[in-house]
């Protein structure tokens, strides 16, 4: 099974692109705090800051509340980095579609999710690698 796996900068549903110049500098100051010298192009989503840039060659996201803090960071992974139980549920149930974003996305309190986007859906496991 060939994967793609589109870049995080894609298909966030009910965002709404900002400018730079857009973004408050405490929100622009957590990012940078967080990871220096990034790049990031915004978004306005659920009363929330969200920058996407590249970091190490990973395709990534923070959502920033409008104080700077980091509520959850989304990294791109591989399906290799998948728990297993999520690949074997991606298996039984979506055998032969083409998979187009991994990622894993790391709370603020420290809880660690899985999103795999398949067949036009996004499926959110949890650490274990249970569907949530």
């Amino acid at each position: 099974m060939i994967i793609t796996i589109l870049s995080i900068y894609s298909c966030t549903i009910n965002a709404q692109k900002l400018s730079s110049d857009k973004v408050p500098s405490p929100v622009k100051n957590g990012l940078t705090k967080a990871h220096p010298g990034v790049s990031a192009t915004w978004e306005w989503e659920k009363s929330n800051y969200e920058a996407n840039f590249k970091e190490k060659g990973k395709t990534m996201s923070c959502v920033l509340d409008k104080s700077g803090t980091i509520l959850e960071t989304e990294t791109e992974i591989a399906q290799s980095a998948l728990p297993a139980a999520v690949n074997t549920y991606i298996s039984d149930h979506y055998k032969g579609k083409n998979i187009k974003e991994i990622a894993s996305i790391r709370k603020v309190n420290g809880e660690v999710n899985y999103e795999v986007a398949v067949a036009g859906k996004e499926l959110i496991f949890d650490q274990s690698g249970k569907l949530k």
